[in-house]
């Protein structure tokens, strides 16, 4: 159940007749009252003889009794919504929840007898509108501060006494929703999105790709978005406002918004104090193979779930806004294909990029520079690299969803969730290639390699044996732990640490999951051709012999 508790005004009538007219779409069905302040205010719904203006008149009484004393805006109108999936209530149900909302936010406590006059107004299966005058029997005002989260926080009650959809509660940190007007005069306009949501977005891709504020700046002008810097007279920024070129008012002027109405991260100095260059330790390598930026985004992903568990709230927070960053900067270098998918799911993290703890974002500076370095890379042609990212990235998301939920930020693990279903997504599309190559590689192994893997995985995982060694990928499973082998690493060290990051039980594929997560931990080439093998104990023979240079291009496109 969710309230909405517009702006005050000063027309009762109109209000009224929104309410019991037929709607922007003809959506209004049957308008009536359902409850108003004595139980007998007249409903131009179901009585004849009732009038809108008779409605209003008796509304206004108190706001004319109190001539010049009464507030300027006095209309107060509350919408209150159950969810889809809700049954629907009784006109009685509604009458109570209204007398509960209005009592706890203060407009009309339940033992006030000089309390606001109001009415409920109820046009559709799921909601009613609540629509009160701010003045009291004594002609004061009432003291209903803070009314949107006293409103909130009795729907959360109502939800349980009534068995209704608990919805994910927020934490005033969530940025601001289009308004109707953006909506609807981006549909004229056949958008699918408003300015603000397109800006929001863009906004922070630039902030993920800038080295500092003014390329962020320089970042906005090249994607065609207009920028308004404001200075201090001492030249300093002090903020900037962002419009776009087609996004115009009544007079033909850019409609503006300032950083923090995009987001409240998106201020400028929010945006200067995560670029603002500080030292840091650099993200551990690999010392016998060339280390990519890719590999250090991927490595430095691979650490997120660890660092969430162990490090302090403001630590973990700069790492969940880091996380964020990264999800926005994937969409700007992955081929077409995979743009959509990491597009949404960099909009669905955007909610869960925030709460109220405050980030210490030097604590993930070393990560940060990793973002900015793949940027500058040529992008992957190889599916493989993107895989073994994503599946870092879905164990980094699903470590903050966790990190979110133990902190009761509802909105923001929920918003992880959603996150890591088109995470998911992508990740399937982009793992497809190299595990059909990976696969045949493991179709070709030897028979007395084949069963010693196999041993190895009823020796390491016993409970997971027998689904891992009947899926049908487990030959690129059998592959990677051979390949893992030849590159001089422990593969039971190695696969067991594997198993332990995440609860394999109610993965699609085990076998697939524990591929990529070998390859990243062995730094096992992600072009797929077999690795060189150092002194291996068995012999040459153990293995088969590795693909010719020209055959892994065929199958495996090198990034140029």
């Amino acid at each position: 159940m969710i309230t909405k508790i517009g702006k005050a005004g000063a027309n009762t009538q109109g209000v009224l007749r929104y309410l019991y007219g037929p709607g922007r779409a003809n959506e209004h069905t049957d308008p009536h009252l359902v409850a108003s302040w004595d139980g007998f205010a007249p409903d131009p719904g179901r009585d004849a003889t009732a009038t809108l203006t008779q409605l209003a008149t008796v509304l206004d009484l108190r706001v004319k009794q109190a001539g010049a004393r009464a507030p300027d805006k006095y209309v107060w109108h509350c919408s209150v919504r159950t969810a889809p999936e809700d049954p629907a209530l009784t006109d009685e149900q509604w009458a109570a929840l209204a007398r509960r909302i209005l009592n706890a936010t203060g407009i009309a406590p339940s033992d006030d007898p000089d309390a606001c006059r109001w009415v409920a107004v109820r046009h559709a299966d799921d909601h009613i509108h609540i629509v009160a005058t701010k003045v009291r029997g004594d002609l004061t005002p009432p003291r209903n501060w803070n009314d949107y989260l006293r409103a909130d926080k009795e729907c959360a009650a109502i939800e349980k006494e009534y068995g209704l959809r608990q919805v994910a509660r927020g934490d005033r940190t969530a940025a601001k929703r289009p308004t109707r007007a953006e909506q609807e005069k981006a549909t004229r306009a056949g958008h699918t999105a408003t300015p603000r949501v397109t800006l929001r977005a863009t906004a922070r891709m630039a902030v993920a790709a800038a080295t500092d504020t003014e390329e962020f700046f320089a970042i906005l002008s090249g994607a065609g978005v207009l920028v308004n810097i404001q200075r201090f007279p001492s030249g300093d920024i002090r903020g900037y406002k962002v419009a776009l070129s087609d996004d115009t008012n009544a007079k033909g002027e850019p409609v503006w918004f300032s950083g923090s109405t995009l987001g409240p991260d998106l201020s400028y100095p929010k945006i200067s104090e995560r670029l603002t260059p500080t030292k840091s330790a650099p993200i551990r390598r690999h010392s016998d193979r060339r280390y990519t930026a890719w590999q250090k985004v991927t490595d430095a992903a691979d650490r997120i779930p660890s660092v969430l568990d162990e490090a302090d709230d403001a630590a973990g927070q700069a790492h969940v806004t880091v996380l964020a960053e990264a999800l926005d900067a994937l969409p700007l270098i992955v081929p077409d294909g995979y743009k959509p998918q990491l597009a949404r799911a960099a909009a669905a993290f955007e909610r869960a990029s925030r709460s109220h703890i405050r980030a210490r974002h030097q604590q993930a500076q070393a990560t940060r520079q990793a973002i900015k370095a793949i940027l500058r890379e040529p992008a992957p042609k190889d599916g493989a690299l993107i895989a073994i990212l994503l599946d870092a990235l879905i164990l980094a998301v699903v470590a903050a969803q966790d990190w979110h939920h133990t902190r009761h930020h509802n909105q923001q693990a929920e918003a992880a969730r959603q996150t890591a279903e088109h995470l998911h997504a992508a990740y399937q599309a982009a793992a497809v290639q190299p595990l059909a190559v990976i696969h045949q590689r493991g179709l070709r192994l030897a028979v007395n390699v084949q069963q010693r893997q196999a041993a190895l995985v009823r020796q390491v995982l016993p409970t997971l044996a027998e689904q891992i060694l009947t899926e049908p990928s487990w030959p690129a499973l059998a592959a990677t732990l051979t390949d893992v082998q030849r590159a001089g690493h422990d593969p039971t060290v190695l696969l067991t640490e594997a198993a332990r990051r995440r609860e394999l039980g109610t993965v699609t594929s085990i076998n697939d999951v524990l591929v990529w997560r070998l390859r990243r931990s062995a730094h096992l080439p992600a072009t797929l051709q077999d690795p060189p093998a150092r002194d291996d104990p068995r012999g040459p023979s153990a293995v088969p012999a590795a693909q010719s240079p020209s055959k892994a291009a065929s199958n495996s496109p090198r990034r140029r």
